[in-house]
């Protein structure tokens, strides 16, 4: 019998590391699911940098004489679209895949009736929404890589950025998921979030280009500081705002957003 058989049998597991800490069970559910869909996956994750960086960079780019700040266009929009890939991918993950696990196919009600905690649970699901931000960052950062647009040794350190982003997205993103009943709730968060967020917050231009209103909008979304954070590492300059502020502002949503999650779980799922 495996883990994951024991855990939904209500045995608890007793040996090795997953004994030990229980959210690897969870997470070792997800990996199995997703071992059935991770080709068009990894297809979708390399074919999206192409795209795009052949579009914007090069096609919008070739109308951007002059740059941005100093640099081509295509070296300047690269870290945003890595930053902006974990926060999609994030979301994306931590949306209609967790309502579903409420509402549809109930595997979280399932994995509770176990001796797995809403912490293990929650835990477990967050760690492989990381596995999919990292995954599929990693792949724009090679295509970005093979385009040239990484000019910093810097840039090494992008993968741990994108885990912190995706994180500081992912948690509160869970809670809101825990929270709603329908998934016409989640179609909202795209619609006045994240579309927003991935137009306004530095992706595609600076944000000192935007009205006052709006350009403090733009400062307290966390993808802001994210795309700030790999623009610094990938280009080898100083961030706009300090390296810990930023750290410690992502940190504070992901922070805030786990604590939210998890009495979210609890409360669905009565444990």
């Amino acid at each position: 019998m495996s883990v994951l058989e024991k855990a939904d049998s209500g045995v608890a597991p007793r040996a090795g590391l997953v004994g030990r800490v229980p959210a690897l069970a969870v997470l070792e559910y997800q990996l199995v699911a997703y071992r059935r869909t991770w080709r068009a996956g990894v297809f979708s994750s390399f074919l999206l940098p192409l795209l795009t960086m052949v579009g914007f960079g090069i096609g919008v780019g070739a109308y951007v004489e002059s740059g941005v700040g100093g640099v081509s266009y295509l070296d300047f929009i690269v870290p945003g679209l890595i930053a902006s890939t974990a926060l999609q991918v994030a979301v994306g993950e931590s949306t209609w895949p967790v309502l579903g696990s409420f509402e549809w196919i109930k595997v979280y009600f399932a994995q509770a009736a176990s001796p797995l905690r809403a912490g293990d649970i929650l835990g477990g699901h967050v760690a492989f929404v990381l596995f999919r931000v990292l995954t599929s960052s990693l792949a724009f950062l090679l295509v970005a890589a093979l385009f040239g647009a990484l000019h910093s040794p810097w840039a090494l350190t992008t993968p741990l950025l994108v885990l912190l982003i995706g994180l500081a997205v992912a948690t509160p993103v869970f809670a809101y998921s825990a929270s709603v009943r329908s998934d016409s709730y989640l179609s909202l968060l795209f619609r006045f979030a994240v579309i927003p967020m991935s137009l306004f917050a530095g992706v595609f231009f600076p944000v000192e280009s935007l009205p006052t209103a709006l350009r403090w909008l733009a400062y307290a979304s966390p993808l802001w500081h994210g795309v700030d954070l790999c623009r610094a590492a990938t280009l080898g300059v100083a961030p706009d705002w300090s390296v810990p502020g930023h750290l410690l502002y992502l940190g504070a949503w992901a922070a805030g957003g786990w604590l939210l999650a998890r009495a979210c779980f609890r409360r669905r799922l009565v444990v």
